[in-house]
This record gives C-alpha cells, structure tokens and sequence, in this order.
C-alpha cells in the first residue's frame, strides 16, 4: 500500500495538470459549436462541407449532425481520444520505468516485497490516475452538452463514448507498461510507445481517407471507438471491444513476465 501512495503523490502534479488541459478541450471545443450555430447564413453542416474532402472524411461528414451539441461533440471527441491515450500511455510508461529512469532502483528492491507486488501496485496507481482523467472527462462532457442542449435530446450515448475511451486508455496504459519493462532501456519507454501512437492514429486518419485501407480499422484503437461509429450505433461493437480485451490481457501478461525477469538497471 505504501508504494500505491507514493506512485500516487509522485503523479499528483502530473495528474492535475492533464485535467485542466482536458477542462481546456471540452469548454473551448464545446464553446465553437455556440459561435457556429449562431453564425448567420449557413447552417454548421453546410459550412462542414465547404471543407476539403480530406478534412471532410476525418470530421464524419455526412455522418455526422454538427448542428446538434452531441453531434459536434463527436467531431471533439476524436482529438480527446488521442489526448487521453497519450496521457495513458505516459503514465504507464513511466510508473514502470521511473526508478531506472532516475537511478533509484535500489531503493525499490530494498523493499521486502515481491516484483509481481511491485508491478501490481505501480499498475494499481496507474489505473487510478487513467479513472480520474476519463471521469474528469465525463463530467466536463456532459456538463457541457447538456448546457447547449436546447432541444432536450437523449445524451446517454456520452457515456458510452467515455465507456469506449476508458477502454482505449486501458489499451495504452497496458503498453507503455509493457515497452517499459520489455526494452532495455526503460527510459526510453514513453517515446516508443507516443511514436507507435501517432502511427496508429495516423493510420485510422488513412482508413477514413481511403476506402481500399479499411482493413486497417483492425490494426488502429482510434477506429474502435470512434464517435461516428458510436453515435451511428448506438453502442459499442463487440467485435473491437472482444480484440482489445485481448491486447489489454496480452499487454498486461507482458508487463508481469518480462519485469519480472529483467535485470533491472541500477
């Protein structure tokens, strides 16, 4: 319990800081749909499509309904994804590798407790900092959509959108924990794992530009989960929620395994 703490303490500032950087996202993000919809001439929706078809494709145009407040959230909701997963991948990433980072391992191993305890704490925190961030998030969505539902529209699909980020942080988390107690320089672990990121997310940008790479919807977590799917649904696909339940408890083995057998740098 003792380390949970101090993994806790040693994140706060780091936590604190991410939940105003999501707190600046929502209000700014939501705060354009008030300065669209008032806008004289053309409807959100026709200004969308005045846009360039490759701008067109990533927004959901057509598929989505930017003049309702949950439809343009879901534009909003695609660079939220990316925010939260960066900010899970990094504390997974770190909370692995940080004594190695900062040359305090054998403070760590002086301890009278077994490595499986140490990841399960680490990880434990881990978890802790990604539930805050998503609820931050959740209250902030809603919060925000409902303040520009004028209509009085059903909002219960937010929470299945948050529903399907708490499960791509989990993803991320689980493999920055995983890069970091795999490589042999732990330290290293959080920008391997941002630049595996940006590949995905640039990848699931090129599935929505080019029709012919839709099998690449399988290989990127950003498509799992993104809003034009949910919102069109109605609710999560099993298929993607069944393959990252895989990756998570793949990645998570990972992290057990190879922590547990590496020499770890003092």
């Amino acid at each position: 319990m003792n380390l949970f703490l101090r993994e806790m303490k040693s994140n706060r500032k780091s936590l604190i800081i991410w939940c105003f950087g999501i707190l600046f996202m929502v209000v700014a993000g939501m705060g354009k749909y008030e300065g669209y919809s008032s806008a004289s001439g053309q409807s959100i929706n026709e200004l969308m499509s005045s846009l360039p078809k490759s701008l067109q494709a990533m927004m959901g145009v057509g598929e989505l309904d930017f003049s309702t407040p949950i439809g343009f959230y879901g534009m909003l909701f695609a660079y939220l994804l990316l925010m939260a997963a960066i900010h899970a991948l990094m504390v997974g990433a770190n909370i692995i590798a940080k004594e190695e980072r900062d040359k305090t391992t054998e403070f760590l191993m002086a301890k009278p407790i077994s490595r499986t305890r140490i990841v399960t704490a680490k990880l434990s925190a881990a978890l802790v900092n990604v539930i805050v961030f998503n609820l931050v998030t959740l209250v902030l969505s809603v919060a925000m959509i409902t303040k520009f539902n004028k209509a009085g529209d059903p909002i219960d699909v937010i929470y299945t959108l948050i529903a399907g980020m708490f499960i791509l942080q989990l993803i991320f988390l689980v493999l920055g924990s995983a890069i970091a107690a795999t490589i042999k320089k732990p330290k290293r672990a959080a920008s391997i794992g941002t630049a595996i990121l940006l590949i995905m997310y640039i990848l699931s940008i090129a599935a929505d530009l080019n029709h012919k790479l839709d099998g690449i919807k399988y290989v990127s977590p950003f498509k799992y989960y993104e809003a034009k799917r949910v919102l069109t649904d109605g609710a999560l696909d099993p298929l993607f929620a069944s393959i990252s339940f895989v990756a998570i408890v793949g990645l998570l083995t990972a992290t057990y395994i190879f922590y547990g057998k590496r020499d770890l740098n003092v």
